[in-house]
């Protein structure tokens, strides 16, 4: 015990854990460690004796409890000075002065009235050093009729308690289901007596003093053992027949000591499990003795009492329970967490979790099960939300990333929480029930909003059906999870803004929690997560929303079918089928849409919602570069910035014979087109007929301004430098390409890849992250000709994505069966066995390829069956594959009809003149030099440029007839006609 006075003195200090009686104290060390449990003592006031208490049903002495309520009162809880005067040995008992303060406890109790003074022990020096002024106190209080002496008429009568029989022990003298009838979720007061174990309690239920045991609801304390006998020993009889105590003197609790001395004494005990000692303690110097509240939550088969217990800690009420859990002390036990309400439940299995982190106590050796998602730390950003995927997955574009960047829109999925899918309609998938009305409800909100994104962990899930899986496992990409908080909450109604207002911390508010707006809506489920799995910063809320959206029975918890939306597809649909909707759009001046899609910047996939189609829509007389030309990316993400998924204005004026619509397009009374032409990312083609196009004169307004200013495309104009093509008029600015080449096919053909392109680095991070080292089985993956898929490449057994060129007849039937694939982002060729194709992710696929077929401009190569074909095909590897070197490929004409050959992709031929960049030599020009290429013939109508390039090639041409290099070994090369085709070509390197 810890000394208040020097050690000579005999004093200590302690704090007073239990008071049994209404003079005995048990007293334990104050000590500055959280850790063991404290020596404590029992010390009964010397000279005094109060009224016994009665036990098992019987019947208390006058004033028995009243003088107990007295001293417990006056000083469970408290720190106390004390000093043993005297011992009897024959009981066991230590008798001493106790003050609280610098008050005589003992003086406090007969000066009240509820102890009488016993003059002289049984031995010399058993009395109290403070005798004379007790006796005189007793004296004082006799006389003014204090507690025990009171001269009212039948108030000894009134105090006496009359016990009923104990349900402890004993299930058959309790009516368990009557009393939690009568008592459900109501608080109950009671006095804690006894503790068992740290979940298990012992009480008097008040006003009727029914003594129960109550298990804590939702929790389990480890055992402190158990007898084998059937009726177990209660302590209070043990106490006396070791401490020899007559049946008039209060019985005191039991010691440290004397508790070990039971426990040897017995063999049939079995051992407290680790950390027992210490929950019962923890729970002891909260509860035992005090004032609590219980709430009754259920009763178990073998009719025992389960209820939550709270206590008073200062001016708060504290639930044990949890208490318990916080502490490592105790598990949780879903059973009996069962009768509690869902946000209780929460409560306990959230501390739980939390001590398992930090391995507290009873879980110091816990080994945390394998987790498929990881915390994301320090990547919080604010932003404008450009894009609404599904109902839990938005797109935000990061305001501080530099515009255009890779990491300029950031996909986000809302965390913790499910919400139904759109499905895929390229697989024919219909949208499940709400899916389409939980994306709107988000995109009317959020579109265009600024928003502050918290991310919070990332997770592995399955490609097939977005399903999580282990980490580590197939087919398997990382997603984002994070909570989004919209940051002005304008135009919001009231039942989102009470539903979100509770997810923002109390210091600093962040907004409305937009996965809290979505649940609290019926349109999406809180995700059930596992122990250690990551989960959502705000997840009490959502599950909070989640419980009203139930009650409310809204959305998908609605008893009421769910609404169903049939849109034709004019987009996928032949071109026929569109000029029959042609008058539809047609009948009305302006029709609202909504935009589903950037195809490019300035063709889209609108939804009109009054016709239930959705077109594809293109601007009249405006075009922007295409995907594969500079400024196209930026065109998209102006667009993607302006207009995606915003509601907008159209007027319809034609359909082409693609099958798309061509009009003009607004959004919030701006046309649209003239923002492209403004920023410089398109022109204007007037070819196609100013006097149709609305605003027309804007247009030109809007293109002459990116011309001053040198804008984007517009950045090497130069005014003046303009030559009439018909109406149109445009630049003769070239456009300079840098890249490197990948493949070289022969006839002067080669594959290019674009240097710089974020895309390249994207595809390959994302292939990267998956694990494609299982093969797949036989039948469950099933590649035909023209699908996309990942293929091994034989050179570096790197993943690549690849086009099938050729595939076995009917099913596969073994790993081994052969596929002529193409590498669309490199442009060669080979055959692979099936063992070495993978299916390909979506978000992978839907990138277009990134090699571009480009053949030599202004000269003609032979091709490989032709004479010197194969030497021109080595010497253009030579000059062009021995190194990564960067070229700089300026574009002299853009052919859309070639590169349909087979094993040679799809899409335009660019003809280049292809330098590298420390040369001034051209490629184009070497060839031609070295005899293994001659120029094209000119022609009457030739430009001055091509005049001017054949000029420069022919000097070099005349060098190699001159030494009769190569092609020119026998002289002058008759004329013929120029290539159209392309040769077939497999493998080669990259």
């Amino acid at each position: 015990m810890a000394s208040s006075k020097a050690g000579s003195t005999g004093w200590f200090r302690g704090r007073v854990k239990a008071v049994p009686s209404g003079d005995c104290l048990v007293i334990m060390a104050i000590t500055n460690s959280n850790t063991g449990i404290p020596p404590e003592k029992t010390i009964t006031l010397s000279s005094l004796i109060a009224p016994r208490l009665a036990r098992k049903g019987g019947v208390d002495e006058p004033f028995a409890w009243d003088s107990r309520e007295n001293l417990r009162k006056l000083c469970i809880g408290k720190e106390v000075t004390f000093k043993v005067d005297y011992t009897v040995p024959s009981i066991g008992r230590e008798f001493g002065s106790v003050f609280l303060g610098d008050k005589n406890v003992a003086m406090l109790v007969v000066a009240e009235g509820w102890a009488k003074v016993r003059e002289q022990g049984q031995q010399k020096g058993e009395a109290s050093p403070f005798l004379a002024e007790l006796l005189r106190l007793e004296e004082q209080a006799k006389q003014e009729g204090l507690g025990r002496w009171s001269q009212v008429a039948g108030a000894a009568e009134g105090s006496i308690r009359h016990l009923p029989p104990s349900s402890v022990g004993n299930a058959s003298n309790l009516d368990a289901m009557g009393l939690l009838t009568a008592n459900k979720g109501r608080p109950m007061q009671g006095i804690v007596e006894q503790i068992r174990d740290g979940s298990t309690l012992r009480v008097y239920l008040l006003p009727e003093f029914q003594f129960v045991q109550v298990f804590v609801a939702g929790i389990q304390a480890p055992s402190m053992g158990r007898r084998t006998a059937s009726e177990p020993v209660a302590e209070a009889e043990v106490s006396d027949e070791l401490n020899g105590v007559a049946t008039t003197e209060p019985r005191a609790p039991l010691t440290s000591a004397q508790r070990l001395a039971i426990s040897a004494a017995s063999a049939a005990d079995v051992s407290p499990d680790p950390f027992a000692l210490e929950a019962k303690h923890f729970t002891e110097i909260r509860v035992l003795h005090r004032d609590v509240r219980i709430v009754l939550e259920g009763v178990d088969k073998f009719s025992n009492l389960i209820g939550s217990v709270f206590y008073s800690d200062s001016d708060s009420a504290k639930d044990l329970a949890l208490e318990l859990l916080e502490n490592g002390l105790a598990k949780y036990v879903e059973w009996s967490a069962n009768m509690m309400e869902e946000e209780a439940k929460r409560r306990l299995k959230a501390a739980e979790l939390q001590a398992k982190k930090s391995r507290l106590r009873f879980w110091t050796n816990y080994v945390p099960p394998p987790s498929n998602s990881k915390a994301i730390c320090d990547q919080n950003f604010s932003g404008t939300v450009v894009e609404v995927v599904s109902g839990d997955c938005v797109v935000v574009a990061d305001d501080s990333a530099p515009y255009g960047s890779s990491m300029a829109e950031r996909r986000v999925n809302l965390s913790s929480i499910r919400c139904p899918k759109l499905g895929n309609p390229r697989k024919d998938e219909k949208p499940a029930p709400f899916a389409r009305e939980a994306r709107e409800f988000l995109r009317t909100r959020l579109i265009g909003r600024q928003v502050k994104v918290l991310m919070e962990y990332s997770r592995k899930v399955g490609l097939a059906d977005g399903a999580s899986t282990a980490a580590g496992a197939a087919d398997s990409r990382v997603m984002d999870f994070g909570s989004v908080f919209l940051v002005s909450p304008l135009n919001v109604d009231g039942d989102d803004a009470a539903s979100g207002a509770s997810s923002a911390p109390d210091k600093q508010p962040l907004g409305l929690n937009v996965a809290e707006l979505v649940v609290a809506r019926g349109f999406g489920t809180v995700i059930r997560h596992r122990d250690f799995e990551e989960r959502s910063n705000y997840y009490d809320c959502l599950l909070a929303a989640e419980a009203r959206a139930i009650s409310g029975r809204k959305g998908m918890h609605s008893s009421k079918d769910p609404p169903v939306m049939h849109i034709t597809d004019l987009v996928t649909a032949s071109a026929k089928k569109a000029r029959d909707f042609l008058p539809f759009l047609q009948r009305s001046r302006r029709v609202p849409a909504v935009v589903e899609y950037v195809l490019s910047g300035h063709r889209f996939k609108l939804l009109i919602p009054k016709e239930t189609c959705s077109i594809a829509f293109s601007f009249s007389g405006v075009r922007c570069p295409g995907r594969d030309e500079p400024f196209s990316d930026e065109a998209i993400a102006l667009m993607r910035r302006k207009i995606m998924q915003r509601d907008v204005e159209i007027e319809v004026e034609t359909v082409d014979r693609t099958g798309t619509f061509l009009g003009s397009l607004w959004e919030s009374k701006k046309n649209m087109a003239g923002t492209l032409l403004e920023a410089g990312l398109a022109k204007l083609q007037t070819s196609f007929g100013g006097d149709r196009i609305p605003d027309a004169h804007l247009l030109q307004q809007a293109e002459q301004v990116a011309k001053r200013q040198k804008l984007k495309i517009w950045e090497n104009y130069v005014e003046g430098q303009e030559v009439s093509n018909g109406p149109a008029v445009e630049s003769k600015q070239k456009e300079v390409l840098k890249v490197v080449v990948t493949e070289v096919l022969g006839g002067g053909k080669f594959y290019v890849q674009p240097v710089g392109d974020q895309s390249v680095a994207s595809i390959q991070r994302q292939i990267v992250s998956l694990n494609l080292q299982e093969v797949p089985l036989v039948g469950a993956f099933n590649p035909r000709k023209g699908d996309t898929v990942l293929a091994q490449f034989g050179a570096d057994n790197s993943w690549n994505r690849a086009m099938i060129v050729s595939a076995p007849r009917g099913t596969i039937e073994s790993a081994n069966d052969k596929f002529e694939v193409f590498y669309i982002d490199y442009g060669n060729q080979e055959v692979v066995p099936y063992s070495r194709l993978r299916p390909l992710d979506p978000s992978l696929a839907s990138s277009t390829g990134l090699a571009q077929l480009c053949s030599l401009a202004y000269v003609k190569v032979p091709t490989l069956d032709e004479d010197f074909g194969q030497e021109a095909a080595v010497y253009l590897s030579e000059l062009t594959l021995s190194s990564s070197e960067e070229f700089k490929a300026t574009v002299e004409e853009r052919d859309t009809s070639g590169g349909k050959v087979k094993g040679q992709g799809t899409g335009t031929v660019i003809t280049v003149t292809l330098c590298a960049a420390d040369s001034d030599l051209s490629i184009n020009a070497a060839m031609v030099k070295e005899g293994l290429a001659r120029m094209e013939k000119r022609k009457k109508w030739d430009s001055k440029q091509r005049q001017m390039a054949l000029d420069n090639l022919e000097k070099y041409q005349a060098e190699a007839r001159t030494h009769r290099l190569n092609m020119w070994q026998y002289g002058d090369i008759e004329s013929d006609d120029e290539d159209v085709s392309l040769p077939q070509r497999k493998g080669g390197g990259r």
